[in-house]
């Protein structure tokens, strides 16, 4: 009997009470978070598909999902770790989108006297740091520290610039190192700076300094709920998830759908 009552209530609720039983799981980078919340929000509230994100560096969730952890989407800050995966077969290659693009900027404390920094050949990060230190993601493993070292390599900064590193764990934590004044300056994407009202953009490293800042995403192969997963990569190609981004400061790098 209590079946019989469970069947007619479904029936009589439809199809969104069915996909209130769904949910999506997104390993996504670090500087994505706060964009990526209120596309979530966006998509739950279309779908009634319920989206639990667990948001770090990129290489940290790569070696997550190595490990066997339950992960039905991957966003990755760069390609090198979106290639990692795909190369243990632990992504569905057919969904993989380059979807997102990024600038890397120089910041400092929203009260520093910096501003208005060129940056280019012989740029000396390490001398606009003072005694200070110059924080920066990981730069072994972090895409925003990887995209850092490139940078600062090409322009000639490195070797000075190296000593006086402060490394995080992702890109997040670089931020707060600035915002907190624990370092006069900080190298971290466009997208951060804009979310936190204690620091301020200095300088912006030339695009060719170093490789694009990509964000791939794609299912990864174990995913619980196929259908509920390709309906939300299909939900980041929207225009209302543009919109979002967008305002972010993202640029979209797909030609977006209804």
């Amino acid at each position: 009997m209590r079946l019989l009552v469970l069947a007619c209530l479904l029936f009589a609720l439809g199809p969104h009470a069915a996909s209130a039983q769904q949910s999506v799981t997104v390993f996504a980078a670090a500087s994505l978070k706060n964009a990526l919340d209120d596309v979530d929000t966006a998509f739950t509230r279309a779908t009634g598909i319920a989206v639990t994100a667990s948001y770090a560096a990129s290489s940290a969730l790569a070696r997550q999902i190595e490990e066997g952890a339950p992960a039905d989407v991957f966003a990755s800050a760069d390609l090198k770790w979106m290639d990692y995966v795909a190369q243990r077969k632990l992504i569905a290659p057919d969904s993989r989108t380059n979807l997102l693009g990024n600038r890397l900027v120089l910041i400092a404390p929203k009260d520093s006297r910096l501003d208005h920094v060129p940056i280019g050949p012989g740029f000396d990060i390490a001398k606009l740091a003072g005694d200070g230190r110059i924080a920066v993601a990981d730069v072994k493993a972090v895409p925003a520290g990887l995209y850092a070292k490139a940078a600062l390599t090409k322009l000639g900064a490195w070797a000075a610039a190296e000593p006086k590193l402060a490394q995080a764990e992702n890109v997040r934590a670089t931020l707060a190192f600035v915002a907190r004044g624990e370092t006069p300056v900080g190298i971290v994407y466009a997208t951060d700076a804009r979310i936190e009202p204690k620091v301020k953009v200095v300088g912006v490293f030339p695009a060719d300094s170093h490789p694009p800042v990509v964000y791939p995403v794609a299912a990864t192969a174990s995913a619980k709920d196929k259908a509920a997963t390709a309906r939300y990569l299909a939900f980041l190609r929207t225009a209302a998830a543009k919109a979002i981004f967008e305002t972010y400061g993202f640029s979209f790098l797909v030609k977006s759908t209804s």
